[in-house]
């Protein structure tokens, strides 16, 4: 059986949808395993039963699309052999007040330090943004995404 991340070959030819776990490991933690076996916790917030040990399954949801559209970024910024030398993306947001207190806007910065063009950057932005994200491209059905860039030399 072997794993690719996005299908686990079984025998005779058959192909398994890949699948992710999570395990209660008490309280409201959670350990998960990913489809490409890398492993995290979750937690819920200080109150209830939650003990903010970790991440909430909110916060990785921002993290996901933050991490994605970084990548994109990146990935598109060293294709047109542009000097990028850093890149931070932040988000900030607003959530629903009633459950299921989903996000309603999303504004995210991206910081980049190099001797970048300005054009390409924005390029790059647009490209992961309308095309290449798919995190976005999930959350951007439901909910508001802004963004905006700053070029640090």
């Amino acid at each position: 059986m072997t794993n690719d991340g996005n299908t686990i070959a079984a025998t005779a030819g058959e192909m398994v949808p890949p699948t992710m776990t999570a395990t209660w490991a008490g309280g409201l933690r959670f350990v998960h395993r990913s489809a490409s076996g890398h492993g995290l916790v979750t937690d819920a917030p200080g109150t209830d039963q939650g003990e903010s040990s970790a991440p909430s399954p909110m916060e990785l949801v921002l993290l996901g699309l933050i991490g994605c559209t970084g990548v994109d970024v990146a990935s598109i910024l060293q294709r047109m052999r542009e000097p990028l030398e850093g890149l931070e993306v932040t988000a900030t947001y607003e959530r629903a007040e009633t459950h299921p207190k989903v996000y309603t806007k999303i504004h995210l910065t991206y910081s980049l330090r190099g001797g970048l063009d300005e054009k390409k950057v924005h390029r790059a932005i647009e490209l992961s943004e309308s095309k290449y994200c798919s995190v976005s491209a999930m959350l951007g059905t439901t909910t508001d995404i802004t963004s905006e860039y700053v070029l640090n030399s």
